[in-house]
């Protein structure tokens, strides 16, 4: 059962939360202990196991939803305003930007990876991540539809999972081979085939 927390008490979790995702990005999650966060972040023993009692694996599952938010974040504005053509490409921009920058060092990847991928948080996390990616995409491609630019006949879900699945094929190859080209492929042909599609826009009535 989760516990409720005060605003202060929130506060001080998120802060402890972000120093632990600071330290692993410098350091390593191997690398990294509970002392180095509570170092980093000013807190107690008593404080890091009041707010996370089963010691650095809630922490790093903690760490995880963190970073996994932050994936998202990352793409705004973008993400969340896929409404014309010039849109979309300043998401496509800011997402092959945010990799580079990245480059093969993942720290949802790695945090996941000492958690357990198949654990039921783990999963948790990678599933919300996932469903909240593509749902943003989808209102994108569902809006370009209302304005004419996407064909109605286009099912908005699918073509959201499958661009996502583009994505997701093409940092995972980032990751073992240090190469955006198959990001950039992924995104530009699924994005090109979308502008593709027929639309109804220009068409006469009785044709």
């Amino acid at each position: 059962m989760t516990r409720a927390l005060t605003r202060k008490g929130e506060a001080t979790r998120a802060r402890i939360v972000a120093g632990a995702a600071a330290e692993i990005r410098e350091r390593g999650v191997d690398e990294v202990r509970l002392e180095d966060v509570m170092a980093h972040t000013g807190t107690s023993k008593g404080q890091l196991f009041h707010y996370f009692p089963d010691g650095k694996e809630e922490l790093l599952l903690a760490v995880a939803q963190h970073e996994a938010d932050q994936v998202l974040v990352d793409q705004e504005p973008m993400l969340s305003n896929l409404t014309s053509w010039s849109a979309w490409q300043a998401w496509r921009d800011r997402l092959i930007e945010r990799y580079l920058a990245q480059g093969v060092k993942c720290p949802l990847n790695g945090l996941l990876g000492q958690t357990g991928r198949r654990a039921p948080g783990a999963q948790a996390i990678v599933t919300g991540l996932m469903w909240r990616w593509q749902e943003a995409i989808a209102v994108g491609i569902r809006h370009m539809q209302s304005t004419g630019d996407i064909a109605g006949e286009v099912d908005a879900d699918r073509a959201a999972a499958a661009l996502l699945a583009g994505i997701q094929g093409g940092v995972l190859l980032l990751l073992s081979t240090g190469k955006i080209d198959h990001l950039e492929a992924a995104l530009d042909l699924t994005i090109e085939r979308l502008r593709a599609a027929p639309t109804n826009r220009g068409r006469h009535v009785n044709e």
